[in-house]
């Protein structure tokens, strides 16, 4: 059975038991704090299940897109050496909101299994909770009695609370589960060892296929666990693994999901999958990784170097590296897979036919860039291995290498073993918990148990009509963070302040008590649909009714940013192309970033154009046109943009500014008018294929033209108030580069006539001509002075000090059969004397240059400079 098919059937199935199927979410999730990617099946309703927001009906199936390579569920470095962990995985799910429980759902997954699969009953395990007396949670008999209903009694055995006992983090909705288990070994093998005893065990042929996960307890922050007033079932089966047993075969990679990336893997590297077990792994690698990139980039989030992008970065890297040391791919090539992949799964996944030239584009860059890194590490490697004085790598130097210029770690252990060299492994891991421990104490934070105030209060958002409110406090809670201190999260009954997301900041504002004291909201956010005001202090009366205030002049002019991104949006399409669409967008009160698709940089008389576009509809006076709550489908049928990676609703909220039309539920002006004006004040590349414009609005715009304005006189002045200053600044920069020209042709001659004064200065040292000297020269004369002594001496080895504007400069020339023969380096010769003049630098073996802040140090790094000759 294709994969496809696996796929159709699974959610067929659920439609027949009643459940509404559901297109798979966006992977990368925006609104939720406590995760970067959907890890799981459940994510995407986690607001469903905390009975913050009210799902589209109580059952629900879908096959959902996810990511394990962060946090408690990561899989990254298993992936490639086994034959069933994923980083991107599909996971098929069939869920309950209080409705059906244990019973529908053994039922259902048992006749699925086989009855619809027709999978060999005597293949399957199934697994129960066996309680856990630590945490007082009892044995799930509940599950058990069902389970014994239809399946042999030996065939159910018992698991314990890492296996059988599902949590969605350390406070929350959780419960016992039931894990289904394949034994898909050959007879001959079952009949050695009993299948029961390799259940859990990581063993290749014995894995989980299902998770029956029967949501029944909220797990507190201290720990404790009380019953839910709903329980929920939330399932997920492993589709690759699936298809695995589906289509006969002993590894996820040799089923249709991965074999025509595989097979493709072999053409574009003349390798073959199979025949050499190095080769097997990177293959794997990179089929798996290429498919967690890709749909990364598709749902929006791009490679980079902080966060969600950063681990994306990660992955692709990991992918090349693979290529590069096992495959010999020393071209970019990962990104020629998109092409079989979206035609593989671009009908169930239809973003990827959507953006594949953008994931293309990306990936390619991305690749050209780490093969360039790599490069680079080699050359500072191979400099690390010709300087050692022992067998052993300082692990710090291999650390300095991964973290600075990004080398993996991997590579460097087996560069130094094909070298006959060893790694100091704890080193280099004593250097990297240093800098995560650095990097957890800046972010630490402790969250506290909500305490309820209002039982099952609703909260609702009027902050699109009015910027004040009377509210009470449903819930609050306290969160401790090292960076922040102590601050409390509250839950009004309704709030006018907007929360961030959409790429608009959250809204600041106050809340005041009828005492007259005033409690500062510092941010709003939302998290699981529950909208929370970040404060440094309680007010005095928690019961009180408070009177709250959104900031109204950060909230209009953030308004104003927002709705400007709406009609540059439009104006990007109209005059650059509909290829165009949104790929990211920042919102602040002062400024707003958009970025979007587009394969070229934007002309300068485009950005007029683009500019002009804007502000003739801010001149036009459009008026603000709102629907809230229409259907999803009739407002696409009116013309409204959609962007992909983000989660709508079956119904949106629709904002119209003439024929601009988007859906949004971020906070806009009344009419275009209440913008004033529009300048954009930059344009510039984010990645391959795109582009990032920064502009500004309102008030922002009169202080932009108010301080061009003051720096346009105080120019004319410095100019001797000239009638046309565009062409007196000309003529002083003509005069300027005349001149400058002048200044280098004098220090080249000054740089010609000392070469034959520093000859007679040279110190012969065991057959190594010897020049330590400060000069009067800039850096580019002592570069050519370098050069033309150096190349009238053999075996030179020379060094120049030079101060320059209060600043000290170093450089070294060796002659580059010095370098051979006696394994000297400029590059780390320069470094190390550029500690005398607290600074540093580098560059190639045979000339490199260093510049500090400590002049006066010039002298003693000069005279430590013959060291490097005597000892060598």
């Amino acid at each position: 059975m294709k994969s496809q098919d696996i796929r159709a059937k699974y959610l067929e199935f659920f439609k027949s038991k009643g459940h509404t199927i559901v297109p798979s979410a966006p992977m990368v999730l925006k609104n939720d704090p406590t995760l970067m990617f959907v890890n799981s099946g459940m994510a995407p309703f986690k607001e469903y299940f905390l009975g913050q927001a009210k799902p589209p009906n109580t059952r629900l199936t879908d096959s959902q897109k996810c990511l394990r390579v962060s946090g408690k569920h990561n899989d990254l470095e298993e992936v490639g050496y086994d034959t069933y962990h994923h980083t991107l995985f599909e996971m098929l799910g069939n869920w309950s909101f209080g409705d059906y429980f244990k019973k529908e759902a053994i039922a259902w997954c048992w006749e699925l299994l086989t009855e619809v699969y027709g999978i060999d009953k005597d293949i399957l395990y199934v697994t129960v909770f066996e309680g856990d007396e630590a945490d007082g949670t009892p044995m799930d008999q509940e599950a058990y009695d069902f389970w014994k209903e239809i399946v042999a009694e030996d065939r159910i055995l018992m698991g314990n609370k890492k296996d059988n006992f599902w949590e969605m983090g350390d406070q929350g909705p959780c419960g016992p589960c039931s894990e289904i288990h394949v034994d898909i070994r050959s007879a001959e093998e079952k009949a050695k060892v009993d299948g029961k005893s390799l259940v859990n065990e990581d063993h290749p042929q014995v894995v989980e296929i299902w998770n029956l996960v029967f949501m029944q307890y909220n797990r507190k922050a201290n720990g404790s666990l009380e019953m839910l007033p709903n329980k929920h079932i939330d399932t997920g089966m492993g589709f690759e693994r699936l298809c695995m047993v589906m289509q006969g075969v002993q590894s996820n990679y040799d089923t249709d999901v991965f074999t025509p990336i595989i097979r493709e893997i072999e053409t574009i590297s003349k390798t073959e999958y199979g025949k050499d077990e190095k080769v097997d792994i990177a293959i794997r690698v990179i089929s798996d990784h290429v498919r967690a990139v890709a749909f990364s980039i598709a749902d929006g989030q791009l490679p980079s170097n902080t966060g969600a992008g950063y681990v994306i970065r990660r992955i692709l890297r990991r992918a090349v590296r693979y290529s590069f040391t096992f495959l010999d791919q020393k071209e970019p090539f990962i990104y020629r897979l998109v092409n079989i992949l979206s035609t593989k799964m671009g009908e169930a996944f239809p973003e990827l036919k959507a953006q594949k030239q953008l994931i293309q584009n990306v990936i390619k860059e991305e690749e050209m860039s780490f093969l360039r890194t790599l490069d680079q590490g080699l050359v500072l490697l191979n400099g690390v291995i010709d300087h050692a004085s022992t067998s052993v790598i300082s692990g710090e130097k291999a650390f300095e290498l991964y973290d600075t210029y990004g080398f993996p770690i991997d590579l460097t252990s087996l560069i130094l073993r094909e070298k006959g060299l060893e790694l100091d492994e704890a080193g280099f891991h004593a250097a990297m918990e240093k800098q995560k421990l650095r990097s957890r104490s800046a972010s630490e934070m402790s969250t506290g148990d909500w305490t309820i105030l209002i039982e099952d209060a609703i909260q609702e958002f009027v902050g699109y009509d009015t910027l004040e409110a009377p509210v009470k406090i449903t819930r609050y809670r306290k969160v401790v963070s090292k960076k922040e201190g102590t601050m409390y999260q509250l839950v009004f009954n309704l709030t006018p302040f907007y929360p961030e997301g959409g790429g608009q900041v959250g809204d600041k504002g106050y809340i005041e008590s009828s005492n007259g004291n005033v409690t500062y909201i510092l941010d709003t956010k939302k998290e699981n649909n529950v909208v929370y005001h970040l404060v440094k202090e309680l007010p005095d009366d928690l019961n009180d009714i408070l009177k709250a205030g959104v900031d109204a002049t950060q909230r209009n002019r953030t308004s104003s940013n927002h709705t400007a991104t709406h009609l540059l949006h439009q104006a990007l399409r109209e005059i650059l192309g509909e290829h165009v669409e949104q790929k990211g967008s920042a919102v602040h009160s002062k400024h707003l970033r958009f970025d979007f698709s587009h394969f070229s940089k934007v002309t300068n008389d485009q950005l007029q154009d683009i500019e002009d576009f804007v502000n003739a509809r801010i001149e036009g006076k459009l008026p603000l046109q709102e629907q809230r709550n229409i259907p999803m489908q009739k407002a696409i049928d009116e013309g409204a943009m959609a962007l992909f990676g983000e989660k709508y609703g079956d119904t949106v909220r629709a904002i119209r500014f003439g024929k601009s039309i988007e859906l949004c539920g971020g906070t806009h002006v009344q009419n275009t008018s209440d913008i004033w004006h529009f300048k954009i004040k930059s344009e510039s590349a984010v990645a391959s294929g795109i582009r990032r414009i920064e502009a500004i609005t309102n008030d922002a715009v009169r202080d932009f033209y108010t301080d061009n304005s003051r720096i346009y006189f105080e120019m004319k002045e410095l100019l001797n108030n000239a009638q046309e200053p565009i062409k007196a600044l000309q003529n002083l920069q003509d005069e300027n580069s005349s001149l400058k020209k002048q200044v280098e042709a004098l220090l080249k001659e000054k740089a010609k006539n000392l070469k034959g004064e520093l000859k007679n200065e040279i110190e012969s040292i065991d057959n190594i001509q010897f020049l330590a000297k400060k000069v009067e020269l800039d850096a580019a004369g002592i570069k050519d002075l370098s050069f033309e002594l150096g190349g009238t001496l053999d075996n030179a080895f020379l060094v120049f000090g030079s101060e320059q504007d209060g600043k000290a400069l170093l450089s070294c020339y060796i002659s580059k059969g010095l370098v051979e023969s006696h394994k000297l380096n400029a590059g780390q010769v320069v470094r190390e004397l550029g500690k005398y003049i607290q600074g540093g630098g580098g560059g190639q073996p045979f000339f490199a240059t260093a510049g500090g802040k400590k002049p006066e140090g010039i002298a003693e790094a000069l005279e430590a400079a013959k060291n490097y000759v005597v000892n060598a």
